[in-house]
C-alpha cells in the first residue's frame, strides 16, 4: 500500500470573526463589526473592521476565488484517457483506464488473498466527494455509444457508485486535473474491499472465487463474465 496521509487535511484554527449589522432604514447602510478569537475559539476583543483587516479580508477572498479557478486545470496538455471535464468547484471529470495488473486488497473474511491481479478497462467518474466505476469490454473504440458494465468489485452499488467506507477522501479546491485522477485512483485501489452491497454477483460468476482465481497469478480479467448495466458512455456525461 502506498502512505498517502501527507495528503490528508491539516488543522485550521479560527483566528478572526465579523458580523454585518444592517440598519433597519431606507438606505440599508452596513456596519460591520470584528473579533479577535482567543486560543479556545471564542470571540473577543469586538472593534470595528479596520482599513488593514478590510484589505487582509479581501486578498483572503481573491486567493480563495483564484484557488477555485484551478479545480480540475490540467497541468499541460489534456490526458488523453480524460473523456469528459466539468471544471467548475463542484464539477467532476469522467476517464478511462485500460486493463492492466493492480494491488488489490480484501477483508481477511473474504477469504481472497491480497496481491496484484489484473483488472478490465475501467471508467471512472469523479467530483470532489463521489466515486463511479464501471468496467468496459474495450479500451481502444470508446465513444458515447460504448457499452458499460458492472464493476467487478465489492462495495459499489448498482449504479455504478463507489462505497468508501472510512476512507478519508480529501480533494482540494486548488486540485489540478492530474492530481485528481491520481488521488482517485489511489484512494480507490488502496482501500480493502469487504463485502458486496447489491444482492447478486455484478459478474455472471461468483466473484470471490473469480478474484481466487486471478490473484497473484497471470491471468487477464475474463472479459466475458462481465455483466451490462443498460448504460452507455454518453448516459453519464451530464
Amino acid at each position: 500500500m502506498k502512505d498517502i496521509t501527507q495528503k490528508f487535511g491539516s488543522l485550521y484554527n479560527p483566528v478572526k470573526a465579523f458580523v454585518v449589522y444592517q440598519k433597519d432604514s431606507a438606505e440599508k447602510s452596513i456596519y460591520v463589526e470584528a473579533y479577535d478569537m482567543d486560543k479556545n475559539g471564542c470571540p473577543i476583543n469586538a472593534h470595528p473592521l479596520s482599513l488593514k483587516e478590510s484589505t487582509q479580508l479581501a486578498s483572503t477572498l481573491d486567493t480563495s476565488d483564484e484557488l477555485t479557478r484551478k479545480f480540475l486545470k490540467p497541468s499541460g496538455m489534456l490526458p488523453k484517457n480524460v473523456l469528459h471535464l466539468n471544471p467548475e468547484q463542484n464539477g467532476s471529470a469522467i476517464w478511462f483506464t485500460p486493463a492492466q495488473k493492480v494491488s488489490l486488497f480484501f477483508v481477511e473474511s473474504l477469504g481472497i488473498k491480497n496481491g496484484e491481479a489484473f483488472v478490465p478497462p475501467l471508467l471512472w467518474k469523479a467530483s470532489k466527494n463521489t466515486l463511479y466505476i464501471y468496467a468496459m469490454d474495450t479500451e481502444t473504440q470508446i465513444n458515447e455509444q460504448t457499452n458499460l458494465y458492472h464493476a467487478p468489485f465489492f462495495n459499489v452499488y448498482t449504479d455504478g457508485r463507489v462505497c468508501m467506507g472510512t476512507v478519508s477522501v480529501n480533494i482540494k479546491p486548488n486540485c489540478h486535473l492530474e492530481e485528481f485522477i491520481l488521488l482517485w485512483e489511489q484512494y480507490f485501489f488502496n482501500s480493502y474491499f469487504s463485502h458486496l452491497i447489491i444482492e447478486k454477483s455484478p459478474i455472471k460468476t461468483n466473484l470471490v472465487q473469480m478474484w481466487q482465481k486471478l490473484v497473484n497469478t497471470e491471468k487477464h480479467f475474463p472479459l466475458k463474465s462481465l455483466l451490462k448495466n443498460d448504460l452507455t458512455i454518453k448516459n453519464i456525461l451530464s
